[in-house]
Order: structure tokens, then C-alpha cells, then sequence
């Protein structure tokens, strides 16, 4: 196993076991399962294990396996305050003292804000107490590195980044991912500040394994490396120095073993121009499926209308590259979700975005195409009740 630095000079396992996925057994976690899995990664170096208040069972598993096998000493454990339910400044130790319980511990080593998508859910955070509660956590040790996790756009990332003296966070990141929500620039700016970065659906949820075009496996087979689609996704987030840790929703030990190998052999800066032509092959052949042909440069901005026309062309595509729902989904989570409304319905078609475009997009069109596809009735709906919740003051 390697391992890269947090901001203090510790140790983190560059693969991280993310317990999200845990197989469940008569409607809850099976704990005898999950532990061989865990167990398996420990002792083969993973030493950083994230959770959540809202993982159904997670935090009671975590806690109970490492109890069981008297290792909460010898790992990282990172959970999440569910920022989306904090009304005030009670209900923060309230859901802090029920993770603590939860996992049979007094202290939690990497500690998140879950599921920012806007610097206004920071910002309320901020108006119920957030600042001088962590102050007081992190003084009693109760908690060890403050973070955030994020799945919103670039530019809300790097509002909350600057906005106060974070020791990590936590990104959706993998190749298909490059410039959608933090992306890239999100990485290098808080690799820049000294900022670890945890990296979350490196593979899309299993995606760029279970999904791929046969025309994208070709393409691995044909390089010779004999990596299979995961390795070579996680591959290339180890060949990023500004990674920290990558995270996976490991459920079976093959999959233990087969990460673990990986993160035990791939170096920073190792991939070849070659491997790296072959990733950007996959890309192809996964984008052949793609609506619009957006890359996502962002030549198009600022629309003056406030209009996020790469964020809603990346979700439209993600409906044909993955799913609808799939699309749908991070469609509510980077548009849909952020204070200041990005709506194509905002268009008022003046076709300034048209002049810069590289690729000749006739964006005016293809955005009321994507938000058709994007906001059928359903989801109109549902959006508008997110937005009341999320974004309330």
C-alpha cells in the first residue's frame, strides 16, 4: 500500500474504503460480510474509512467491526454532519454526539460537511454557529481535520475552498469527470492551498466498469497493459500527485484485493503519453453516445442570464452515456440545486454564448432540447421542493 501526506504529516492509504455500499442482509447491514471486507483492506494497508450520518447502518458497522477487532486506534474514520438537516446550533451536537455513539468512539479523525452543492448551504452553516462549533470540537480533539464534500459547480467549490481554513476535502472526480462539478481546477486549487483531496466516485459508482461501450473495452484490451476498466480508472487518479486518497465502495473481497493491488503498484506520474491516449480512446467511444458535443471549456461563459450551459449539456449527455435518472440526478445536484437559478428556461436565446463556442454549437436549440429532457413535469416539481429545503435561509 502507499500512502500520501494529510496537512499535519500523517499517513493516509491513497485507497480509502468508502462504506457506503456495504451488502445488506435482512434490512440491515451484513456486519459478518463487511467486516471480512473490511478486515481484508486493513490488513492490507488501507488505514482511511469513510462514512456518513446517512449511509443506513454504515456508522453502527464501522464501529462495530473496529470495536470488535480493537483497531480504532490504528485507523482513520471520516463521517459527515448532515448539514441539510442542521436548523440550529443544538442540532449540531445532537447528530455530532449520535455519530460518536454510533461509532463507539470519542473523537472523529476526518469530519465533513455532507453534500455542499452551494456556498449559500456554507454560508447557513455559518449563521447557525458552524465556525465557533468546530472551533471548540477541533480544541477537545473531538474532532481531528475539518472538511467538506461537494457536488456542485467549479466556481461554488472555490467560494467555499477560500472561505475558511479547511484541512481536506472531498470531490466527485474520475476521467469522465475531468470538468464537470470541481473537476480539475477544483483539485490543483486546493492541492495549491495545501488542501488534501479525498476523491469519491472515482469509477461513477461502478459505471465505467459495468457500463462501458464494447467499443471502450476494445480499447483497454487492445493496449496491452492488461488492466482491467477499474485499474485503469483508478490508475489514473494515482497518476494525479494532487490526489490524496481515493475512495471505493468495496463489497466483495475480490474487489479488496484487486484495489489494493492497484494502490500498491500505481505511482503518481507513471502512466505513459501512451496510456494516456488510450484513456482519452475511451472517452471517444464513450461519448459516441453523447447528445451535443460539448467538452465543457467554457468559452460559453458567463452567460448574462446566469444560465449554466456546460453543467446542463454534461447532464443532458450523462442520460445516453448512463441513464435518465442518472442525468437527472446530477442535473438536481449542479443546476438544479445552486441559490442563484441556472435554468435553460432563463435563456432569452441573444446568442452571445454562439460567437465563442469552438465546436459551432447551436446552443440556443440544444439547451430547450436538454431542458426538456433534463425537467420533465416530475422533476420540475421535485426540484422546486429540493431547492425550498436545501436552500432555505
Amino acid at each position: 500500500m502507499q500512502y500520501r501526506k494529510d496537512r499535519n504529516g500523517n499517513d493516509l492509504s491513497i485507497l480509502g474504503y468508502g462504506c457506503m455500499r456495504f451488502t445488506r442482509k435482512g434490512g440491515g447491514v451484513d456486519v459478518d460480510k463487511a467486516e471480512k471486507e473490511l478486515m481484508a483492506a486493513y490488513n492490507a494497508g488501507v488505514n482511511y474509512f469513510d462514512t456518513a450520518y446517512i449511509y443506513p447502518g454504515s456508522e453502527a458497522a464501522v464501529g462495530e467491526i473496529f470495536a470488535r477487532n480493537k483497531i480504532r486506534d490504528k485507523v482513520n474514520i471520516a463521517t459527515k454532519l448532515p448539514q441539510y438537516l442542521i436548523g440550529n446550533r443544538a442540532a449540531l451536537d445532537r447528530y455530532f454526539d449520535e455519530e460518536l455513539s454510533r461509532l463507539r468512539t470519542d473523537h472523529v479523525d476526518y469530519y465533513l460537511m455532507h453534500h455542499l452543492t452551494d456556498v449559500a448551504m456554507w454560508e447557513k452553516l455559518k449563521k447557525v454557529g458552524i465556525l465557533d462549533w468546530i472551533a471548540e470540537k477541533k480544541q477537545s480533539g473531538a474532532i481531528r481535520n475539518i472538511g467538506f464534500s461537494y457536488h456542485g459547480n467549479t466556481d461554488n467549490f472555490l467560494k467555499i475552498l477560500n472561505d475558511h481554513d479547511w484541512d481536506f476535502c472531498q470531490i466527485q472526480y474520475n476521467y469522465m469527470d475531468e470538468v464537470a462539478q470541481a473537476g480539475r481546477a477544483g483539485l490543483q486549487a486546493a492541492a495549491a492551498k495545501g488542501i488534501p483531496v479525498m476523491i469519491m466516485e472515482p469509477l461513477r459508482g461502478g459505471k465505467l466498469v459495468n457500463m462501458l461501450p464494447e467499443a471502450a473495452k476494445k480499447v483497454m484490451a487492445d493496449s496491452g497493459r492488461g488492466w482491467g476498466p477499474a485499474e485503469w480508472g483508478l490508475r489514473w487518479l494515482y497518476n494525479q500527485p494532487e490526489v490524496t486518497v481515493v475512495l471505493s465502495g468495496m463489497n466483495s473481497l475480490e474487489m479488496v484485493e484487486a484495489n489494493c493491488r492497484t494502490a500498491s503498484e500505481a505511482l503518481a506520474g507513471s502512466l505513459t503519453a501512451e496510456d494516456l491516449e488510450t484513456l482519452e480512446k475511451v472517452k471517444q467511444a464513450i461519448r459516441e453516445r453523447e447528445q451535443v458535443n460539448c467538452t465543457g471549456c467554457r468559452y460559453c461563459m458567463p452567460c448574462p442570464q446566469g444560465v449554466d450551459i456546460p453543467g446542463i449539456f454534461r447532464c443532458w449527455n450523462t442520460m445516453f452515456i448512463e441513464s435518465k435518472s442518472e442525468g437527472r440526478s446530477q442535473f438536481i445536484q449542479t443546476v438544479g440545486l445552486t441559490r442563484e437559478p441556472a435554468f435553460a428556461s432563463q435563456c432569452i436565446k441573444c446568442g452571445k454564448c454562439e460567437q465563442h463556442c469552438p465546436q459551432s454549437i447551436p446552443i440556443r436549440e440544444k439547451l430547450q432540447e436538454a431542458d426538456r429532457a433534463l425537467r420533465p413535469l416530475p422533476y420540475k416539481i421535485a426540484i422546486k421542493a429540493a431547492r425550498s429545503f436545501m436552500l432555505r435561509k
